[in-house]
């Protein structure tokens, strides 16, 4: 059984983190501002990014961050952690306007939420006021968290409404205090299991069954057809293929 146990391990674990050392060892990308996408005046939006992080880490993770804009602005304002920030004596949860689309550290984004228009005014309340409420705003920690995928994965939790699918490579989403070991999904279309981010079982309609061991992610997406892989990341159908109003 334990013989086993190292052999399922290593194909599930192993192998893809090997394999992502090879696929992103050219991750970094750089693109012009004309690129980033833009929604109409008159429209809500809310949207949420993926983007592989920096040096070493980008074999394993990504950086999430969400975006708001409110019907009448003209730019998204966009909410995200700066681990760096600890270090200053500053808050780690920062906004700024505009760029919410911009690559992290020269790294693409993908797009895994985009809801407009209607839908979206009525959700951007529930969103700033779970950003309002995220309680790590003082506090950062790499691995296995409370770090940047914990906080969108805590909007997720909170505003079940976006559906919100996190990657396998958003290391840190599962982060739970003991007490809260049993849980909703992030996407609230299930329920969770988590001893500290570092062991856990989710069950649900939008994550599909994903098993964690030591902060790396294996997801089965059964109703989506694909598999999410450590490092690796998703394969099979996309969440979201392009923002609905890009211009």
């Amino acid at each position: 059984m334990l013989k086993k146990f190292f052999v399922l391990f290593g194909i599930l674990f192993v192998l893809p983190v090997v394999a992502s050392t090879v696929s992103n060892s050219g991750t970094s990308v750089t693109v012009s501002p004309k690129a980033l996408s833009s929604v109409p005046l008159d429209e809500a939006a809310i949207r949420v990014y993926a983007a592989r992080t920096w040096g070493l880490k980008k074999y394993l993770a990504v950086h999430t961050w969400v975006a708001l804009k409110d019907a009448g602005e003209s730019e998204f304002t966009r909410y995200e952690i700066f681990g760096w920030a600890k270090y200053r004596d500053e808050e780690v949860l920062v906004s700024h306007v505009g760029d919410h689309d911009a690559p992290w550290y020269g790294n693409l984004p993908t797009l895994l939420v985009d809801i407009s228009g209607e839908e979206a005014k009525n959700l951007i309340g529930q969103v700033e006021q779970a950003i309002e409420n995220y309680p790590y705003r003082n506090s950062y920690t790499l691995y296995p968290g409370p770090n940047s995928n914990t906080f969108t994965a805590y909007i997720g939790r909170h505003v079940p409404e976006l559906k919100l699918d996190l990657p396998s490579t958003a290391i840190g989403k599962d982060y739970v205090k003991l007490g809260q070991a049993f849980s909703p999904a992030v996407s609230g279309t299930g329920y969770q299991l988590s001893l500290w981010g570092l062991l856990g079982l989710t069950l649900a309609r939008e994550e599909g069954l994903e098993l964690n061991l030591l902060g790396l992610n294996f997801e089965l997406d059964v109703f989506d057809a694909a598999i999410e892989l450590p490092g690796v990341g998703r394969i099979g159908k996309q969440q979201v293929d392009k923002p609905k109003a890009e211009l």
